[in-house]
């Protein structure tokens, strides 16, 4: 053999070898770029996910036939043979191996209510040599329910997981009871608004009525009508949510009937983007702030004064404001009026400004700019996307 075949021999090996090399990193630089990393990462993201398919099923509490459909999910996140979930003597949920075991688990869930501890149990009878860990779920300070997993044998990483989960459980549930709190205030904070409504406008409005039967009856009839069009909105039952356009139909009943009231002391301009009517705003969101502004801002005043209407397309949200030259307030006491629930002042600005920071965030409740014979200006920014609220025709 020549020098010559040697050395492209020698060459062929050397090069194989580098080739392999780089296949090998560039292989794992592939997995390292397009998957999770190592393998207690690609768990905990399992984990993360199983957990997360779970916890919608547990928001309507522990006692609510979607409770079932957790089970499985829980079961894999936990790694168990089975998993059964107990309220009371009531098994709810269960997956996994199960056939035999409801007796064993209600009998655990049992003696872990009674103690309130998570506990370990050497063999599940009829459970074909089955241990189990049972872990109490804790929903305001007393236990709501008792998760048990069983497996062969039950590890300490399995009790440990087993406790983590229940708690996990018990903040879902939680979760959703705050979830129904809000949802039931929001609601009685509607009521309360609608409750304002009437004492105050529908005295005077039925007294202005009665004032133009005998001198200007055609008019009595308009504001007939327009009063039971601004009644049937403020007390419809159903919907949370409206358009823009639907809330300035029922304004301009209020305003047509605040007209006959006030007469030529009352005047309205409206500047409102086209754009912008088909926005989806909570209930009675915009008219409190419209009857605020005719209460507070121009009724004490002998003169009247003027309102502005506003609203205009900000790209992600429609900005709206009502402005009044009225009497305006100092702002510290503004302040103290908002955040004051035993005051009976400014009811409507105040239970407008805590829905909006309900449904959007603390950033996104009413801007108020004020001082004393300067007027008043409130602002609000409703988002343009709002998939998960409907108005009532699209309910």
């Amino acid at each position: 053999m020549t020098d010559a075949v040697v050395l492209a021999a020698l060459l062929g090996v050397v090069g194989g070898i580098v080739l392999s090399a780089v296949l090998l990193l560039a292989r794992r630089y592939a997995r390292g770029a397009g998957g999770l990393g190592s393998e207690a990462e690609e768990a905990t993201y399992r984990a993360l996910h199983q957990a997360s398919l779970a916890a919608p099923y547990l928001r309507g509490g522990l006692d609510t036939p979607d409770v079932a459909r957790a089970a499985k999910h829980l079961r894999a996140v936990l790694g168990s043979r089975a998993v059964v979930l107990v309220v009371g003597d009531v098994i709810v949920a269960r997956d996994g191996q199960t056939e035999g075991l409801d007796a064993a688990a209600r009998r655990i869930a049992a003696q872990v209510t009674e103690t309130g501890k998570r506990r370990i149990f050497p063999r599940a009878d009829g459970g074909d040599g089955l241990e189990a860990v049972g872990a109490p779920i804790r929903v305001d300070g007393r236990v709501s329910g008792v998760l048990v997993a069983f497996a062969a044998p039950v590890r300490a990483a399995l009790v440990r997981a087993a406790g983590e989960v229940a708690d996990w459980c018990a903040a879902q549930a939680t979760l959703g009871e705050l979830d129904a709190s809000r949802a039931a205030l929001a609601e009685a904070e509607l009521r309360s608004l609608r409750a304002q409504i009437s004492p105050h406008f529908i005295y005077n409005a039925l007294t202005a009525i009665a004032s133009f039967i005998s001198t200007d009856p055609p008019r009595a009839r308009e504001l007939v009508l327009e009063f039971a069009d601004f009644t049937r909105y403020s007390f419809r039952r159903q919907g949370e949510f409206t358009t823009l356009a639907e809330e300035l139909r029922s304004i301009h009943s209020y305003l047509e009937l605040e007209h006959a009231r006030f007469g030529g002391r009352l005047s309205v301009t409206l500047r409102i983007s086209p754009e912008t009517l088909a926005t989806v705003i909570p209930f009675l969101s915009v008219q409190p702030l419209v009857e605020n502004a005719v209460r507070h801002g121009l009724e004490p005043g002998e003169g009247g004064g003027t309102i502005l209407i506003a609203s205009e397309d900000a790209a992600t949200h429609t900005e709206i404001t009502v402005e009044d030259d009225g009497a305006g307030m100092d702002p510290d006491e503004l302040h103290a009026l908002l955040t004051s629930a035993a005051d009976g002042r400014n009811v409507g600005l105040r239970n407008v400004d805590t829905r909006l920071r309900q449904l959007y965030g603390a950033e996104g409740g009413l801007v108020v700019e004020t001082a004393p014979g300067a007027g008043t200006l409130v602002r609000m920014r409703i988002p343009k996307s709002q998939p998960h609220h409907l108005t009532r025709e699209e309910a």
